[in-house]
């Protein structure tokens, strides 16, 4: 998706023009990918630009720097208030917020404790990451030939830029054979996720995600997702979920910050249910998107204004 420039990106506790944040060629992170990042949505809300769990980025954002050794040169309040600096400086409505912290200039090798750490928060207008038509008419999937990384290899617990080497080649072999995304299986045969998704399959109005088993990322969305299910009365069931799972449900929607909320057509070319979206799905759309609108109410605080306390 092609990224349109605003004015201000933050860099380093300042705001700088969009074409002067740079990095340096010889950047540890650039040749290592020692780099951990976050993808906030801001929508454009019945109060104003409203961040959607701005607290929940800023914490995993944290915990990804952790696992990955890479201190940061803020505090969870700087963050929080930097996000919503360069969204208000850049006056936008809604937006895509992504901040990087990654490993600089420093010394060439493997470890990254000589190379400073830099950090910056961009915040963009960005659209449907799946398309726009996706979130209504559902988009066409397949399972990739590329399996997800095993517990023991990266810590898929972070959301670090090397671990998305993985998600590059099951996006790209999607693409290439014609689909908008790719479904991974995790190391063990079971499905894990989407190239940047977590997945959720409804058979017989419940419905079933993967578990957290060191293969997936933690999804912020998903979480928000198995809350709203569960207030509109469904069960979720978190635990393992052969392939053939997918072609026998009633319906199979993936989750994500950029992706939203989107609804699987089909899989592998197989339709998913009547091939379109589906009841349950659409109802979770609903509550979901009734929170910017106004329509659902934000019982657990999710939501954040510009000018709401770090």
């Amino acid at each position: 998706m092609s990224i349109n420039a605003t004015k201000w990106i933050w860099k380093d506790g300042d705001l700088v023009p969009w074409e002067e944040a740079t990095a340096h060629v010889m950047s540890h992170a650039l040749h290592y990918g020692s780099s951990v990042f976050e993808g906030i949505r801001v929508y454009a809300s019945s109060q104003g630009p409203a961040f959607f769990r701005l607290d929940c980025h800023v914490r995993r954002f944290f915990d990804s720097a952790k696992i990955n050794r890479i201190p940061l040169p803020v505090s969870r309040e700087e963050m929080s208030a930097a996000c919503r600096l360069v969204v208000a400086e850049n006056e936008l409505e809604s937006a895509y917020v992504r901040p990087l912290a990654y490993r600089g200039y420093g010394a060439l090798g493997l470890d990254p404790t000589d190379s400073p750490v830099e950090m910056i928060i961009l915040a963009v207008p960005w659209g449907r990451y799946l398309g726009e038509s996706g979130i209504e008419e559902g988009v066409d999937v397949c399972v990739t030939s590329w399996a997800r990384i095993a517990p023991n290899t990266l810590p898929v617990m972070s959301k670090a830029g090397g671990n998305y080497v993985s998600s590059t080649f099951i996006h790209m072999e999607a693409k290439r054979n014609g689909y908008a995304e790719g479904i991974a299986l995790g190391p063990d045969g079971l499905v894990s996720e989407g190239a940047g998704e977590n997945l959720f399959l409804v058979r017989d109005g419940v419905l079933m995600t993967p578990a957290l088993n060191g293969t997936l990322l933690s999804g912020i969305t998903r979480d928000a997702v198995i809350s709203l299910a569960r207030d509109l009365g469904h069960e979720v069931r978190e635990g393992p979920v052969p392939r053939e799972m997918l072609y026998v449900a009633d319906e199979v929607f993936l989750t994500g910050t950029a992706a939203e909320i989107t609804p699987v057509r089909s899989i592998d070319r197989d339709s998913i249910g009547d091939g379109k979206r589906g009841p349950v799905t659409e109802a979770i759309q609903q509550a979901f998107f009734g929170l910017f609108s106004g329509v659902t109410e934000d019982r657990w605080g999710w939501l954040s204004g510009l000018g709401d306390p770090a």
